[in-house]
C-alpha cells in the first residue's frame, strides 16, 4: 500500500479516533445485552427488542440528517456523535450503582446510542474526501477499513474480557471513555472545514432523500453499485436471518465453534482492506471490484454446500468467512471510493444516507423472506436461493461502465444533480 498518508497528522488523529470509536462500538453491542441479562433479570425476548431498537434508528437517520450532514461540517458531526455516546452510556453504570436501572432506560440508550453511530457513518465518509484529497481515496478508506476488521476481531472478546474482569458497569465506563478520547483526538484536528456549496438553505426531509437519489441513479458510475447492494443487502437478509439456526441446527456445530468461525470473518476483512489497493493497481480499478465481487460472492456457495462430517462444515463455514469476507471488503472499499470520488461534496452526506436507508430496509426485508421459504422448506434451501440472488452483483456491476475503469475518476461527474434555489433541483 502506497506511504501516501502516513505523514499526514490530521488524518492520522482522524485514522485514531475511528479506531476507538470502532472498538467502543463493538464493546457497547456486547456489554449492553450483557449487563441486561446480570444486572436486571432481562428475558431472552426483552434482549432481543434490546438489539433490533439498536438497529432501527439507522433507516431514520438516514431518511433525516443526510442534507444535514451536507450542509454542516462534519467534524463537529462527528465529535457531537462520541460526545452523545459518551455522556449516553455513563448513564447506564450510575443507574445501576443506584438500583434503578431497568429495561426502559436501556431500550432508549441503545437507541439513541444506534443513531449516532448511524449519523457518524454518514458524516465520516463524507468528511474524509475533504480531509484527505481524492487522490488518496483507496489508501485512505483500506486503511479505515483495517482498524474496522481490527475492531471486529477485538471489540467483542475485549467486551467479554472486560465484563469478566471489572464488571459490565465498569465496562461500560471504559466504553464512555473512549467515546471521549475519539471526540478529543478529532477536535485535535486543526485543517480547516468550508461546508459544501450549493445546498438549499430551507431542506425537507423528502427533497433531501429525492436530491440523493438522483445523486445516486444519475451517476453512471454510482447507479450500478447502488443496485448492486440493493441486491446484496436483499441477498445477506438470509444469512442474518437463518445462519445460527443453520449452522447450530442443521450443521450440529457447537456455539463456541460457531463464534470462532464467526470470528475468522474478522481476519478475512483485514486480508480484504490490505487487498484492495494492491488489486486496484494490478488488474485496473474497474475489474478490481468486479473480479472482488465475483469471488466474493461465489465463495457464499460455501455455506448451503456445508455439510457432516463436521471438519467438513467447518471448512466450508470458515473457507467462507476467510475469502468471502475478505474480497467482498475488499470490493467495499473500492465502491465507497468510487462515490467519494465522482459524487460532488455537496451531495455526498445524501447520497450515502441513500446507501444507508436502502440497506437498512432491504436487509431485514430479506431476513423475513428467508425466514417464510425457510419455513415451507428448510433452511438450506432459504440460504441457496439468498446465495445465487447474491451473484447477481458482479454482474450488475460487469456490465456497467465501472467494468471499464482502470482508475478511480478524480473528477467530480458533471451530471450529478446540484440544488440551483431554494427547494428546486435540476441536473448540473
Amino acid at each position: 500500500m502506497a506511504a501516501g498518508l502516513s505523514g499526514e497528522g490530521a488524518f492520522l488523529r482522524f485514522w485514531s479516533a475511528q479506531a476507538i470509536s470502532a472498538v467502543g462500538s463493538r464493546i457497547t453491542t456486547t456489554a449492553l445485552p450483557i449487563l441486561a441479562v446480570m444486572t436486571i433479570g432481562a428475558t431472552e425476548e426483552a434482549v432481543a427488542t434490546l438489539s433490533a431498537i439498536a438497529m432501527a434508528p439507522g433507516v431514520l437517520v438516514g431518511l433525516t440528517m443526510g442534507g444535514h450532514v451536507d450542509r454542516r461540517r462534519k467534524r463537529p458531526l462527528l465529535i457531537g456523535s462520541d460526545l452523545v455516546r459518551a455522556g449516553l452510556l455513563l448513564t447506564v453504570p450510575a443507574a445501576a450503582w443506584l438500583g434503578v436501572l431497568g429495561m426502559g432506560q436501556l431500550y432508549v440508550v441503545a437507541a439513541i446510542n444506534g443513531a449516532a453511530y448511524s449519523l457518524f457513518a454518514i458524516a465520516d465518509n463524507a468528511y474524509l474526501p475533504t480531509l484527505i484529497g481524492r487522490e488518496l481515496l483507496v489508501e485512505g478508506n483500506s486503511k479505515l477499513e483495517t482498524t474496522e476488521a481490527i475492531a471486529e476481531i477485538s471489540g467483542p472478546a475485549l467486551g467479554g474480557i472486560l465484563v469478566q474482569a471489572i464488571t459490565a458497569p465498569l465496562a461500560i465506563v471504559l466504553d464512555a471513555v473512549s467515546f471521549l478520547a475519539s471526540a478529543v483526538l478529532l477536535a485535535s484536528i486543526r485543517r480547516d472545514e468550508v461546508p459544501a456549496a450549493g445546498v438549499e438553505d430551507r431542506p425537507t426531509a423528502l427533497g433531501d432523500l429525492r436530491f440523493g437519489l438522483r445523486a445516486v441513479l444519475g451517476n453512471p458510475l454510482v447507479r450500478p453499485e447502488f443496485l448492486a447492494e440493493a441486491v446484496a443487502s436483499l441477498s445477506s437478509g438470509a444469512f442474518v436471518g437463518l445462519y445460527t439456526i443453520y449452522a447450530i441446527r442443521t450443521l450440529g456445530l457447537s456455539p463456541a465453534g460457531l463464534g470462532a468461525v464467526i470470528g475468522c470473518g474478522g481476519v478475512g476483512a483485514l486480508f480484504g482492506a490490505m487487498l484492495a489497493g494492491r488489486l486496484a493497481r494490478r488488474l485496473g480499478f474497474g475489474p478490481a471490484m468486479v473480479a472482488c465481487l465475483a469471488i466474493g460472492r461465489a465463495a457464499g456457495l460455501l455455506i448451503p454446500l456445508a455439510r457432516g462430517p463436521e471438519w467438513l462444515a467447518y471448512s466450508c463455514l470458515v473457507g467462507h468467512q476467510l475469502v468471502g469476507d475478505g474480497f467482498l471488503v475488499a470490493s467495499s472499499i473500492l465502491a465507497v471510493s468510487l462515490r467519494q470520488s465522482v459524487l460532488r461534496q455537496e451531495a455526498l452526506g445524501r447520497a450515502n444516507a441513500v446507501f444507508h436507508v436502502s440497506s437498512g430496509l432491504l436487509l431485514p426485508l430479506g431476513a423475513v423472506v428467508a425466514g417464510l421459504i425457510a419455513a415451507a422448506s428448510d433452511a438450506r434451501t432459504a440460504l441457496w436461493i439468498g446465495t445465487l440472488g447474491g451473484l447477481l452483483t458482479p454482474l450488475i456491476v460487469g456490465l456497467s461502465a465501472v467494468a471499464g475503469l482502470r482508475a478511480i475518476p478524480i473528477q467530480p461527474a458533471a451530471h450529478v444533480p446540484r440544488t440551483i434555489t431554494a427547494g428546486a433541483e435540476e441536473p448540473a
